[in-house]
């Protein structure tokens, strides 16, 4: 089921619903790293998960200056997000690589549908660019390992 995060109708909504995803995002990063055998891949992974804390910083700040109260957890996609981790696991590290891949379509889709979206404003367009910027490199990544 594709994602409807980006496609809120106040920035405000905006904001907060990427701030949910991007916690879903690190739990799921975190389920992977406890299971991941090869530890060039969790390396990587590491330096993932801190991009989506440089994610989450960023759209804090967004936050406060919009005086909205922030999420400091995930929702209930989370349980769907680590959920395919935790299966993935039973087949090895290409498959928990190939589950978190699906998971950054998610996030890829999000952010692309916050550019689109009419409600960005000038002071979310350039966090969602490099958000945008980095679930592509995160993704392709993903791809590339499993080939």
């Amino acid at each position: 089921m594709p994602t409807t995060v980006g496609t809120e109708s106040t920035v405000a909504d905006l904001v907060k619903n990427l701030l949910t995803l991007e916690y879903d995002a690190i739990a799921a990063y975190d389920s992977t790293i406890e299971r991941l055998d090869n530890s060039e891949y969790r390396q990587q992974i590491e330096n993932f998960r801190r991009d989506h804390e440089s994610h989450i910083q960023e759209l804090g700040r967004i936050a406060d200056s919009l005086g909205i109260e922030k999420p400091v957890e995930g929702d209930m996609k989370q349980w769907l997000t680590t959920g395919k981790v935790a299966l993935a696991d039973l087949a090895g590290d290409d498959a928990i690589l190939k589950a978190m891949k699906t998971n950054e379509d998610d996030t890829v889709a999000a952010y692309q549908q916050t550019l689109e979206n009419d409600v960005t404003d000038a002071e979310l367009r350039p966090v969602a660019e490099k958000g945008l910027a980095d679930e592509r490199r995160h993704r392709a990544w993903m791809e590339t390992v499993q080939s």
